[in-house]
């Protein structure tokens, strides 16, 4: 069996990594295709090397643009890969541009699709990767569903008969790293300036559009960040670095400290060091409940509702309406009570979903 992984992206890179290493332990070719959405090196370079990824087969070099520019360019691209490769499968990830890119070109040309983390939704149709998830399990023929949740979602869109539960692939590197976090095999993050990590100091990142290309948003959420208690680290994403030097607003005031982005162990290592998490990544969201620390999401909704479910995480979608009391509280909140279970996986995703691929007898579409 020859497969291609699409990725582009830092969450899809570190998908990737169990992905790549159970393909390892396998008779099958995995052929990796970089599409290059993600081109900066601390969103990049550092996952293949940090997490033992191999090189990339191909990287196309698409680099950043508008998401008709960005999507089109992948689409182009990925046509001469298929054609020349002639795979078995293209094995999607998440809900990025490039996934949905990766879908609609081997569909178009019949080759079978399978989709990671199917299934996700948070029916908030702003966000472009709210689309992309829809679009890209609604051509796929195997959806890879991480949680009972999503299966359900799938259920409900009248794809049930594509769709099966494989866990989250996300259990089995988290947990992976964080033993080897514990085990002193990683060197300490590099925090920004000002964060003492022997002290208590929260972690936050900020990223999504909704949240930072208005210059009023951006300005109330930094403000809100900036007037905790606590002394908050900010790994800072390219975007939100962008915005606040166009819109004249500074990440480091107050309690807030800004410093790059961090490569995956040492974003585990941070979160494990932490009070608490501050974000409105959903990755983020599901590392702070698999490694037990209290997250605070700054959206109106999230695809990771079992995380909310269990206590460990909260919506916070304006924190600058609420006061300092209630806001401190929300983030410095006790952790809750009772076992919050294993609803993403016992951290053999990886394992699971190269089994069913194996058994998949060649799509819905296909047939």
């Amino acid at each position: 069996m020859k497969v291609v992984s699409i990725v582009g992206a830092r969450p899809q890179l570190v998908k990737l990594a169990p992905v790549a290493a159970a393909f390892a332990g396998t008779e099958h070719q995995h052929f990796i295709v970089h599409t290059g959405q993600h081109y900066d090196a601390d969103l990049s370079d550092v996952f293949f090397d940090g997490l033992g990824i191999p090189a990339p087969d191909i990287h196309l070099g698409v680099g950043s643009g508008s998401h008709g520019v960005q999507t089109g360019a992948v689409l182009s691209a990925l046509d001469a890969v298929f054609e020349a490769e002639q795979p078995d499968w293209v094995l999607v990830y998440g809900d990025t541009n490039s996934t949905v890119a990766g879908a609609l070109s081997a569909v178009k040309m019949h080759l079978p699709v399978a989709h990671l983390e199917a299934g996700l939704r948070s029916f908030n149709r702003r966000m472009p990767e709210e689309h992309n998830r829809v679009l890209t399990d609604h051509c796929a023929d195997l959806l890879l569903a991480p949680t009972e949740e999503a299966m359900g979602h799938l259920a409900n869109e009248g794809l049930a008969g594509r769709a099966r539960l494989a866990g989250d692939v996300m259990v089995d590197i988290c947990l992976r790293i964080r033993d080897a976090v514990r085990a002193g095999e990683h060197a300490a993050p590099v925090l920004p300036e000002g964060i003492d990590p022997s002290r208590p100091f929260l972690l936050a990142t900020l990223h999504r559009p909704d949240n930072t290309d208005d210059p009023a948003r951006l300005a109330a959420l930094v403000d809100s960040l900036a007037r905790l208690p606590l002394p908050v680290a900010l790994p800072a994403h390219p975007r939100l670095v962008a915005r606040a030097e166009e819109y004249g607003i500074s990440l480091t005031r107050g309690s807030l400290h800004a410093g790059r982005p961090l490569p995956y162990a040492g974003l585990v290592a941070a979160v494990l060091a932490s009070s608490g998490v501050i974000t409105d990544s959903g990755g983020l969201q599901k590392e702070a409940f698999l490694l037990e620390r209290i997250c605070t999401t700054v959206r109106p909704e999230t695809e990771w509702v079992e995380t909310v479910r269990t206590g460990w995480n909260a919506l916070v979608a304006d924190p600058h309406l609420l006061s300092d009391e209630k806001w401190a509280a929300t983030v410095t909140r006790s952790t809750p009570a009772g076992d919050a279970g294993t609803p993403y996986g016992d951290g053999r995703a990886a394992h699971n979903v190269v089994k069913l691929m194996e058994e998949w007898k060649r799509g819905s579409r296909l047939v």
